[in-house]
Formats: C-alpha cells, structure tokens, sequence
C-alpha cells in the first residue's frame, strides 16, 4: 500500500515538474523575443555589423559624422544561397532596428560570392562602436536600394568606375556623369576601376553643381595605384584662364598645385609612395588651407585657397590653360571644339560661313594676348584609379580616415560582422545559431543530459513535497505521544481519537498522522511489540517489561528507524550522479564536437575564423548541457540533505524518548490514580 501511494506522488510530482518545465519554456521564449526585436517578420535573416572606431578596432578619436561605408560581402562572412540571387532582398537598418538606412549595390554576384555595397550611416561615433543590421532573407521582396540617398547633398560626384564602354556613372544626386569614357581596369581594390595611359583623360562636366566658387570648402578623394614613377603625373586637374587646380604624383610624392592668375603654388614634397600599389589620396581644402591626405594620414598642407573655377576637369591629365581673351576675339569654343584638329599645310582653308550661318570655333588660346600668363601642360597620370568623390564642404579628418580604412584591402579594423540570426522566435540569434551547429554526437549526448535532467527534477519535487508531509505529520503525532501515561499501545488504536483532541483540522490531522508520520510507524513497532508481550490486555495495570523485552523492542524500533532512513534517502542517487556524471558527459560532447569539427577544416581546408567558430560554439553547448543538469541538482541535493537530517534527528530522538518512557511505564508495578481509572471508565 505505501509503495502503490510512493508510486502515485511520484507520478504527479512529475506531472507538477513537465508542468514547471513548460511555464519555463514559455516564459524563455517571451523574454527571447522581448529581448530580440525583428525589424521586419517578413525578413528571416539578419546579421549585426558593427563599425568598431575605438582603441581595439580602427582607433579613430576624429570627428566622423555622416558616412558612407562600404560592406564587403563573401562566403565568409555571408550566406548566399539564403538570399535572393540578385541580392534584392538587401536591407540596412540602424542599430535601434527600427530606422532603414540608405543604400546602394555595386556588384553582387551571388554565383562567386561577392557583394559590394555602400551604406549611408548618418553618425558614426568615433572612439566607440556604431552597430547596424544586415538583412535578408525574403523571397517577395523587390529592389531597396537608391543611390541617390546613400550620399548627402554636399556630396557632388562619386564614381564607381562600374561601367564597361561608357563613361563613368555619377551614383550621387547631382547626375554629374562623365563626358566621356575610359578604359577600364579589372581587379581595382574596390570591384572594377579605371585605367589610364597618360594619353586619353576622362572629361568631367562643367556642371553649375560642380563650379567651385573663391575661397570654398572643397573635398576631393580617389584611389591610385601608379604603374610607374613619374614626373608631374597629373590625376585631376582644372584650370580656368590664370587659375587652376591640379592634384598628382610628383616621382611618387603626392602633391596639389594651385594656380591664381597664372601664380602656381605647390605643396612640399613628402615621402613617396612606391609604385605598384593601392592607396588613398585625399585632397580637402578650407579657407586658407589645403590639406592633403594619404592612406587617412595628414601628408602635406599648402596654405592658399581654392580660386573660383567654371570649367571642365580632367581625370588623368591636363590642358594648357586659356589666356584673357581679346575684347574683339570670337567667343570662346567649347571643350569639344577645343580638340579639334587644325587643317594639314596644303589642305584647303575651311569655307567661310554663309550669311546668317555661325562663325567656327576658334581656339581662345591663341586669341590671347603674348602678354597674358600662360600654365604649361603637365603629363597624364599612367596607372588605375578607382572611387573618386567630389564634395562641396571640408570633410573632417576622421570621415577621411573612415574612408582610406573602410575601402582599404584590410577594412577588418573598422567593420566587424556577427554571426547570422533566423527569424525572430525564441531560436533565432545567437542560441538558434548554437544549436544549428551541434553536430549529432553533440546531440547524442545533450539528449541523455536532458533525460538526466528531467530525472533530478522529478526528484527534487517529490522529494520536497515527501519531506514536507513528513515534517507535519510528525508535528502532529508529538504532541500526542507526549500526553501518553501509562498504556503507550493507546495511539494504535485511539490515532483518530487522539488526533482530533489534539488539533483542530481533524480530519486532515488524522490522515496525515496516519500516511505521512515517520514517527507514528515507529511507534506501531514499539506498541506492536508491547501487545504482543501483553496478549490478554496491553492496557492493564502492573505490567513489567524485563530489561532483555525494553532491548529487543528498542531493536525492532532501530530496525525501524533504518527503514524510515532508507525511504528518506530513496532516489537522492539520481542527484548525486547528475552532479558527479552531468559535467563529464557534457566535458565528453564538447571534446568529440571538438575534433569532428577540427576533422572537418582539415578535410575542407577553410581556416578562416567563420568556419571554426559555430563548430567550436556548437561543441560547448554540451558542457553548457551538463552544467545545467549539475548545478539545479547540486543545489536541490543539499537542500534536501538538511531536510533528510532534520527528520532523522527527530526520529532519533523519538526512539530514545519511546524507549524512555517505555522503561519507567513498564519497569516498576505501580497502581494507577483513582481520578485516571474513573477518565478510563467514563
């Protein structure tokens, strides 16, 4: 009967604990998707980037501001096959993963693996870390990006050199495209760029938006990469009649020359740069100062300002610059007229124009007066550019800095790319990427840990609500006991009696004295063996126990005690083993997750961090598994520890009172008072 009653508290102790468990589960799973806020549920990927300025990262203290960075996507750091093919399905969205940010795309070339792409992020902090989101994953989705909104409005050319056969495509909002078209250069530093011979430049607008009025705020960026040393090379230059601006290598020596009313200034020649490699040139010019920067490094400084200049530049060359004209002199000619060939001697002089018909172009240089100053032409840049920007404000030094570092070949300083999160349940993040890498020997053993669990949790309950009835039961039949005078067999058969005198909630009372008192079944023992010494009638007057019955019953009341301390204890092993086997079968996952992940970058030969990282973090989710078995268990064991002694001191203590009592009840013969034989006759 005891072992059929044991059996069903276990079975609803366990019941409570699935129930606990369950409670447990919805409560992780809300305070997961509290804590994970998913910009969009119709995106199922994302991926934290995070831009790192501080000491441990690009180590940028400048002022930054709004910046437009390039995220570099490969295998590495980036799952294409979980997005649309043609990358449509892009979007950016600030670090509080509410506000969507501008972007634009490059290249994206799902079958290779790459991805160039520019992101407008509105306030980079400098000395810190500025996190934003990456995601994908959406099949409906169409095309997000613009590229008018990845620059802002100081932003007055940028050229990706993207374009084969045509000239080059302005990708900020001014639409300052090219005039005309270069040879292109395959494998720049930043997808395609722009190949150049010293002989044939690239023609730059002569925009409204690209007039530089007097003493402005001017920026100016590009990579370079010369194919040789080179005297005066230019890479940009403008000239408007007496003035000009012209930026260049000078025998590998980054320079910027400024020209007012046909006076050059030049900046101080520094260290050169080797030939055959990439790097940052950046030009930013302020009222009184010219500033040049190299690979985000201050260079040189000129101080002069920006003269006002109307006119188109050239990319990878120069022009002689065009005199005052004549008050008399025909009109200027366009840059396109400028290029025309002059007929050979002997070739028949252009017919004049017909009445009414416009006169032809004449070349304004040599309408000019001798008098007037002159700049000579300096020699065409011969190597690769790539990204050139023009803005019409000073960019500050760190913005400069952001750039070189951010589009350099090693941007891993400033930007660093986080694991890959599904969709926004409770397994996405960091936990849904753990258990995605868990291989089956990992699972193997965390689903024998979760079994171990489940067990030490069954016990843990049981074993409190057991102690509990225990405890009061016994506080219960004590008092009772005490009240015992002469016949120490009367609870055996007056319990029920007893127990409603003694206690107010009566029928409770009597039936927790009678299942759940460990001190009540030790008594049964000591009045059993009392009756069966006294078979005629137990409860008369005079009986003597000799000394061998007081110590055979106190035996049988030790046999008991054992008894009861074996129940006490029953299924605490379950914990102890959980405690002792949890972390070594979880230590056993974690060192075979270990290798067959190590097995696997051997047999792959990808070692790059990517490729290492989930399988390691998978592998430890075992150790993480049988920690969590062994420290619930390791509390609950010693917890329950006291009670088990708190009990089995009272037990303890009972026999010896029981024994006690028993020799001065039945030692002696000694008649009872009058008063207790008229209570036992009514």
């Amino acid at each position: 009967m005891f072992r059929t009653s044991t059996m069903k508290t276990v079975a609803a102790a366990a019941r409570r604990a699935s129930r606990l468990a369950f409670a447990s589960l919805l409560s992780m799973t809300a305070l997961t998707g509290a804590a994970q806020a998913w910009w969009n549920n119709d995106w199922s990927m994302r991926k934290e980037i995070s831009v790192d300025t501080s000491a441990t990262g690009a180590n940028i203290t400048e002022a930054i501001g709004s910046a437009p960075l390039l995220v570099r996507l490969h295998v590495g750091n980036f799952r294409f096959a979980a997005a649309k093919d043609d990358g449509s399905d892009l979007r950016f969205v600030a670090g509080d993963d509410k506000t969507p940010l501008k972007f634009h795309v490059e290249k994206y070339d799902s079958l290779l693996g790459e991805a160039l792409i520019w992101v407008n992020v509105p306030s980079v902090q400098s000395g810190g870390k500025t996190n934003i989101w990456l995601y994908y994953g959406n099949a409906k989705a169409t095309a997000g990006a613009d590229a008018k909104g990845t620059y802002d409005a100081d932003t007055l050319l940028v050229y990706h050199f993207a374009q084969r056969g045509v000239p080059a495509l302005d990708s900020s909002a001014w639409a300052n495209n090219a005039q005309s078209a270069g040879q292109t250069a395959d494998a720049a530093i930043i997808g395609t760029g722009l190949r150049l011979d010293g002989q044939q430049p690239v023609t730059l607008p002569a925009s409204p938006s690209l007039a530089i009025a007097d003493n402005s705020a001017w920026t100016w960026t590009t990579w370079f990469k010369a194919a040789a040393l080179q005297r005066n090379a230019v890479i940009y230059s403008r000239r408007d009649r007496g003035n000009g601006l012209v930026i260049g290598l000078d025998d590998g020596a980054p320079f910027v020359e400024i020209s007012v009313n046909g006076t050059p200034q030049r900046t101080t020649a520094s260290a050169p740069v080797a030939p055959g490699g990439w790097h940052h040139l950046a030009v930013v010019a302020t009222p009184g100062l010219v500033t040049v920067y190299l690979d985000g490094n201050a260079y040189a400084t000129l101080n002069a300002t920006l003269p006002a200049l109307n006119t188109p530049a050239l990319i990878g060359g120069d022009r002689v610059a065009a005199a005052p004209a004549a008050p008399a002199a025909v009109p200027a000619a366009t840059p396109a007229d400028q290029s025309t060939a002059a007929p050979q001697d002997g070739a028949a002089a252009p017919a004049a124009p017909a009445d009414g018909a416009a006169a032809p172009a004449v070349d304004a240089a040599a309408a000019a007066p001798a008098a007037a100053p002159v700049a000579a032409a300096m020699p065409g840049f011969v190597g690769e550019l790539d990204e050139m920007s023009i803005a019409k404000s000073a960019r500050p030094a760190g913005f400069i800095k952001v750039a070189a570092i951010n589009q350099g070949p090693t941007p891993s300083k400033l930007l660093n790319f986080s694991v890959d999160e599904e969709t926004s349940s409770w397994l996405s993040g960091y936990f849904g990427v753990l258990l995605k890498a868990v291989t089956l020997d990992g699972w193997i053993v965390i689903a024998i840990l979760i079994i171990m669990a489940l067990a030490s949790w069954v016990v843990m309950v049981e074993k409190h609500g057991f102690l509990k009835r225990q405890k009061r039961g016994n506080e219960l039949f004590t008092p009772a006991f005490r009240a015992l005078e002469d016949d120490l067999t009367e609870l055996a058969t007056e319990s029920a009696v007893i127990a409603a005198e003694k206690t107010e909630k009566n029928g409770k009372a009597k039936q927790d004295i009678r299942r759940h008192s460990s001190l009540y079944r030790i008594y049964l023992i000591g009045a059993d063996e009392i009756a069966r010494r006294f078979p005629s009638d137990a409860k008369a007057a005079g009986h003597v126990l000799s000394a061998e019955s007081i110590a055979a019953i106190r035996a049988a009341l030790d046999a008991g005690l054992v008894r009861e301390m074996q129940g006490l204890n029953r299924l605490m092993v379950i914990l102890t083993i959980s405690i002792s086997g949890g972390p070594f079968l979880g230590l056993l996952g974690t060192v075979v997750g270990v290798m067959v992940t190590f097995a696997a970058i051997a047999m792959s030969g990808d070692v790059n961090i990517n490729a290492i990282a989930p399988g390691i973090a998978g592998a430890l989710m075992a150790t993480v598994a049988g920690l969590a078995v062994a420290i619930p268990a390791l509390f609950g064991y010693n917890w329950l520890t006291l009670r088990i002694k708190d009990i089995t001191s009272d037990m303890q203590v009972f026999v010896d009172e029981f024994t006690t009592k028993m020799a001065e009840v039945y030692s002696v013969e000694r008649p009872r008072p009058l008063e207790h034989h008229r209570m036992a006759a009514e």
